[in-house]
C-alpha cells in the first residue's frame, strides 16, 4: 500500500482549513441570522434539528460508499452541496427553503464539522503514518481546524462590525463567501493523487451481511456510535450558535466580542489537542478521551452561574483546555482499531452518530433558551449526559486496544 504523498496531505490541510474558516464564520452567525428574520426560539431549533438530521442522511450515505465510489469523488460532491447551500441561504428568509438549503449545504450549527469531509480525510491520513504516529498527526489535523475555526469566528465578528451592510444583508454577505468556500474546496479535491483511495480488501470477499459499508468492523463500529451518539446528543444543547445567542441575551455581548470569544475558544481546543499526544502515549487513547473530558464537563456547568461576562469567559476558556482533547484521540483510536479497508466507511457512521444526537438536542434547547434567556438549564443537562457518556465509553472499551498499546 502506498503513503498518501505530501501534496496530498497539503491539499487535505489546505481543505480542512478552509471548510473550517467557512465553519467559523457561521458557527457565530447563524441563529443570530434567523432571529434577525423574526423566528422564535422554538422554531429556531427545529430549523438546527431538521438541517442536522438532513446532514446525516446526506453525510452517512457519501461517507459509508466513499471507499467503493471513491473517496476523491465523495469530496468533489459535498464540496459542490456545500455551495448550493450557501447560496440559498443567502437567497431566501423562507422558513421551508431555509430547511432546504442548510440540508443540502451540510450547514453547521456547531462551528465544526458537519458533512463526509473529515470522516474521508482522515481515512486518507491513516495511510500516511505508522501506528504510533497517527494520534500525532491527526493532533496537527485537528489543530489545523479549530485554528481556522477561530480565525472565522474572528473575521466574521470584525466584519459585522466594520461592514456598511446593515441587518440581513450583512448576514448574507457571510453566506456567500460561505459559497465561495464551497467552490474552492471542489477545486481542491480534484487535485489529490489516487493514492488517497481505499486499499482493496485482503484475502477471500468476507461472508455475512455488510451494514453502513462495514463487515469485519461492524459490530465495534456500532456500539462506538451509539456512544458517540449520546455524547453529541448532550453538546446539542448547547451548540455554539446557541453559546452565541446567550451570551448575547444575558450581557448583552456584541458580535464582536462574540468573535474574539470563540476564537480563542477554538485557539484553545486546537493546542489542547496537541497536548493529548503525549498523554495518550503515557495513559492511552481510551483514557485519555475519558480522563480530561469529565472536567471539562464540570467546567460546562459553571458558565451559568458566572455573574458577569468576563468570568463567563474565563469558565469558558478554562473548559476548551479540557474538552477537545477527546477529539484527535477519538478519531486514531476509530482508525486504529477497524479494517483499513473500511475506514472512511467507520469514520462516516461515527461521524453520522454524532451528528444524529446534535441534531435532536437543539429540538429541547431552543425551547429552554426561547423560555428564559438567563436559564442554564442547557448547560446542566449537557454536562450531565456527557459525563454519562465518559464512563460508559471507558466501562465499554478500556480493553480493546489500538496496535501501539498492546
Amino acid at each position: 500500500m502506498k503513503a498518501v504523498s505530501s501534496a496530498d496531505l497539503r491539499v487535505l490541510f489546505a481543505s480542512r482549513l478552509l471548510r473550517m474558516f467557512a465553519y467559523g464564520m457561521l458557527g457565530v452567525v447563524l441563529v443570530l441570522y434567523l432571529v434577525r428574520l423574526g423566528f422564535d426560539g422554538a422554531r429556531i431549533g427545529l430549523l438546527l434539528s431538521l438541517t442536522l438530521l438532513g446532514d446525516v442522511a446526506i453525510s452517512l450515505w457519501l461517507a459509508t460508499h466513499a471507499d467503493r465510489w471513491g473517496r476523491r469523488r465523495t469530496l468533489v460532491v459535498g464540496a459542490v452541496l456545500m455551495a448550493l447551500g450557501g447560496a440559498g441561504m443567502a437567497a431566501s428568509a423562507n422558513f421551508f427553503v431555509l430547511v432546504a438549503a442548510a440540508t443540502v449545504g451540510v450547514i453547521s450549527p456547531t462551528g465544526g464539522e458537519v458533512g463526509p469531509f473529515q470522516a474521508v480525510e482522515q481515512a486518507c491520513l491513516a495511510q500516511e503514518v505508522a501506528d504510533r504516529d497517527r494520534t500525532r498527526l491527526f493532533a496537527w489535523y485537528n489543530l489545523a481546524g479549530y485554528l481556522a475555526s477561530a480565525l472565522g469566528a474572528l473575521a466574521v465578528g470584525w466584519f459585522l462590525g466594520t461592514t456598511r451592510l446593515e441587518g440581513v444583508a450583512a448576514y448574507r454577505a457571510v453566506f456567500c463567501a460561505y459559497a465561495a468556500c464551497g467552490a474552492v474546496l471542489g477545486a481542491l479535491a480534484l487535485r489529490l493523487s489516487p493514492v488517497v483511495e481505499a486499499p482493496a480488501a485482503g484475502g477471500a470477499p468476507a461472508a455475512g451481511p455488510t451494514v453502513l459499508g462495514l463487515h469485519e468492523s461492524r459490530r465495534l463500529v456500532l456500539r462506538l456510535s451509539a456512544l458517540f451518539a449520546l455524547d453529541s446528543f448532550g453538546g446539542g444543547f448547547v451548540l455554539q450558535s446557541f453559546l452565541a445567542w446567550w451570551l448575547q441575551q444575558k450581557f448583552g455581548a456584541d458580535e464582536a466580542v462574540l468573535g474574539a470569544v470563540f476564537f480563542g475558544t477554538n485557539l484553545l481546543s486546537g493546542v489542547s489537542g496537541l497536548a493529548a499526544v503525549p498523554l495518550a502515549r503515557k495513559i492511552g487513547l481510551i483514557n485519555t478521551m475519558v480522563w480530561t473530558h469529565l472536567p471539562s464537563n464540570l467546567l460546562l456547568m459553571l458558565v451559568p452561574l458566572m455573574p458577569t461576562l468576563p468570568l463567563a469567559i474565563a469558565a469558558l476558556l478554562a473548559r476548551h483546555l479540557l474538552s477537545q482533547m477527546d477529539v484527535p484521540t477519538r478519531s486514531s483510536y476509530v482508525n486504529a482499531v477497524v479494517s483499513p479497508s473500511e475506514r472512511a466507511a467507520a469514520n462516516g457512521a461515527t461521524a453520522t452518530a454524532k451528528q444524529l444526537g446534535t441534531a435532536l438536542g437543539p429540538l429541547i434547547a431552543g425551547r429552554l433558551f426561547g423560555a428564559a434567556a438567563a436559564s442554564g438549564a442547557p448547560f446542566f443537562v449537557c454536562g450531565v449526559l456527557k459525563s454519562s457518556y465518559d464512563l460508559l465509553l471507558w466501562r465499554a472499551f478500556r480493553k480493546t486496544k489500538p496496535p501501539e498499546e498492546r
